[in-house]
């Protein structure tokens, strides 16, 4: 699917799921302050405006390389970014892994939630698409709710799953199948 096709599936009236773009750099570097942002994405620690550049090449890399969609989460009516959005490939057929992030000024607003309903119906409508996971980091409760309320089922933990600078974390797992009903 085009990239043209998919911004026009990716707008609720609140909320436009868009491709970044340079106009975004501020906004790159507002997220590189935030302490948990750069420990969950690839928004560089420490901001440059190179390292800027080279987040949002990343990102559409990511659709070109045909790995996955990373989409910045915008205000609707103003374009204004507010957050990110990732849906990426897994190594098994059919299966997705989706998560979000906003800066805190834009958290609990609803727009995680609009982000994550809007990029899960998309991809479970992609030719092939049958599951699509989030990984939730214990005691996240933030986001243990948005994706509970995105219609994401609780499947169980797995211990020591992800590595970070800091050591290895457990990540709970919710998912969403082409057959569970819309929410």
């Amino acid at each position: 699917m085009s990239l043209n096709n998919l911004e026009a599936a990716l707008d609720d009236g609140v909320v436009r799921l868009r491709p970044w773009t340079y106009d975004d750099l501020e906004f790159v570097r507002d997220a590189s302050f935030d302490a948990s942002i750069p420990t969950v994405s690839t928004v560089p620690a420490q901001y440059s405006d190179t390292a800027g550049r080279m987040f949002i090449e990343r990102q559409w890399g990511l659709t070109y390389s045909g790995h996955g969609w990373s989409l910045a989460i915008a205000d609707a009516a103003t374009d204004r970014a507010l957050g990110g959005v990732v849906l990426m490939l897994r190594p098994q057929a059919g299966v997705a892994g989706i998560s979000c992030w906003l800066v805190p000024g834009e958290r609990r607003l609803g727009y995680g939630s609009r982000a994550l309903t809007l990029l899960t119906a998309w991809g479970l409508a992609l030719s092939g698409m049958e599951r699509i996971e989030a990984w939730v980091e214990p005691g996240n409760v933030a986001s243990t709710r948005c994706v509970e309320r995105c219609g994401y089922v609780l499947e169980g933990r797995l211990r020591s799953f992800l590595s970070h600078p800091t050591g290895r974390t457990d990540v709970i797992v919710f998912s969403r199948l082409r057959t569970d009903s819309a929410e």
